[in-house]
């Protein structure tokens, strides 16, 4: 029977599919994007009578493909920490679907796997801005200090990588990067090897310096707003960004505007880490979507932002 695995671009949907693939090893036909490319089982529409894994994609994003699969008999196993809607009712739909704010689809699958390959949740838990989640699942294997700060930098540099408005912008493409890392079991091997991940160390330090001389937009008692322009290092480095500022200051909400090649903007939005709920309600409003703690928008137009603004205050 054919196989395909569609997976968001980003550290949580490289890295579970990774411990799916190490733990049940087959041929699949691979679709993912950056990670803003969410909307991605209308790639496989053509599909009849497969095994389709789905990861770290919101259900709500893509019900009608969703329901299209279903009705043209290919079993689908759904694993997803973002807003869902309505859960879909189909006996050929097996979802494994949890919204809360301190999981990601990398622990759902963790759960799942009963730990068998916690090491790459623990990178992928980092890589998506759950520190606190990641530095459980590191003490419940008693890493030290040392081990525990790899894992966090594997998981933020591949994270770093899912970022742009193409894949002409990223580093690897997903893709790339996933078969770049699946004869690995041992992520502490990859670490030690892997040319990708020094290329992507490189960039990232270079993209980070450039991110580190923009200043507040605008703040307030609730949050700030940060501007980058139309370039690729913005569109890579935005959500390493927004998450480091949203760590220093976790009382506050934030959010990123990335100016686009079309003069509309990608938005990056972070709910309090103090209070991790609303940032997928936010964006819901102009379009976007997410998970309570972390949401994004992939096209405000300039004059909604001046709504989104207001949203923004009013919601956080």
């Amino acid at each position: 029977m054919p196989y395909i695995d569609i997976f968001n671009g980003d550290a949580d949907g490289i890295l579970v599919l990774h411990q799916l693939r190490l733990t049940n090893p087959h041929k699949s036909r691979l679709i993912t994007g950056v990670k803003r490319d969410t909307k991605l089982l209308q790639y496989a529409l053509s599909t009849h009578d497969s095994v389709i894994t789905v990861l770290d994609i919101s259900s709500h994003a893509n019900r009608e493909p969703l329901l299209q699969l279903l009705n043209q008999g290919n079993t689908i196993h759904y694993f997803d920490h973002h807003f869902a809607g309505k859960i879909v009712e189909n006996s050929l739909f097996h979802s494994h679907i949890d919204t809360s704010p301190s999981v990601c689809t990398s622990i759902l699958v963790d759960r799942y796997l009963e730990g068998k390959y916690r090491l790459w949740a623990v990178a992928a838990a980092f890589g998506d801005n759950l520190h606190s989640s990641a530095l459980q699942l590191a003490e419940s294997l008693k890493l030290d200090l040392k081990k525990t700060e790899k894992l966090r930098e594997l998981g933020e540099l591949i994270n770093y990588n899912s970022y742009g408005e193409t894949i002409d912008d990223l580093h690897f493409s997903p893709k790339t990067l996933f078969m770049a890392l699946h004869p690995f079991a041992d992520p502490f091997d990859f670490i030690e090897t892997s040319l990708e991940l020094k290329h992507l160390r490189r960039g990232f330090r270079s993209d980070m310096r450039k991110a580190g001389e923009k200043h507040t937009l605008r703040q307030s008692s609730v949050g700030r707003i940060f501007l980058f322009p139309n370039d690729a290092w913005s569109r890579r480095v935005s959500g390493t960004f927004i998450n480091q500022v949203a760590r220093e200051s976790p009382e506050l909400a934030h959010a990123i505007l990335v100016e686009r090649t079309d003069g509309t903007f990608l938005v990056g939005v972070r709910a309090p880490i103090a209070r991790p709920y609303g940032a997928d309600t936010l964006c819901l409003k102009f379009s976007g979507g997410g998970r309570v703690a972390a949401a994004g928008i992939n096209h405000l137009a300039p004059e909604d932002i001046e709504c989104f603004f207001d949203t923004f205050e009013k919601q956080f």
